[in-house]
């Protein structure tokens, strides 16, 4: 009998050691479970050269969510950026995004540019406004052959 109540207490200490580990590597790992608190929001782009999933999404400096999938829509000839932007950011229908480069490290990420307008972006709805990244490589390019 005492070893039966042993063994059932190391088979709880088990189990909640497992979901402890979940729980960590779901909060450390920044992974969403159950949609998060994020809404969605989509920008259109000529080019999103270097721009990665997983990229920042920020204004003024601050992190204010992610990209979460970038395709190419034929029908636009355009790539559609779907954004993840924290609840309780609102953003006027002309806002600005723009697609920078972080530091040294040339890392892209999405820059949000608040504009003036009443009227504020629903989920699901379109930035219309947008500016490409600079293409540095073609920039060199065209330098050193002469045709800037």
């Amino acid at each position: 009998m005492k070893k039966a109540a042993i063994e059932m207490w190391a088979g709880v200490f088990v189990l909640v050691g497992l979901v402890a580990v979940g729980y960590l590597t779901i909060k450390l790992g920044k992974m969403e479970f159950l949609g998060g608190n994020h809404y969605t929001l989509y920008a259109q782009f000529h080019s999103v050269t270097g721009l990665k999933t997983g990229a920042a999404v920020e204004i003024a400096g601050v992190a204010v969510g992610k990209v979460d999938t970038i395709a190419y829509d034929e029908a636009k000839g355009a790539a559609v950026v779907r954004l993840k932007v924290t609840n309780g950011i609102q953003l006027s229908d002309d806002t600005i995004a723009s697609i920078k480069t972080s530091g040294l490290s040339g890392d892209r990420y999405v820059s949000l540019s608040p504009g003036g307008s009443s009227r504020v972006l629903k989920p699901g709805e379109t930035i219309t406004e947008t500016e490409s990244g600079i293409d540095l490589e073609g920039l060199i390019s065209r330098y050193i052959m002469g045709k800037v």
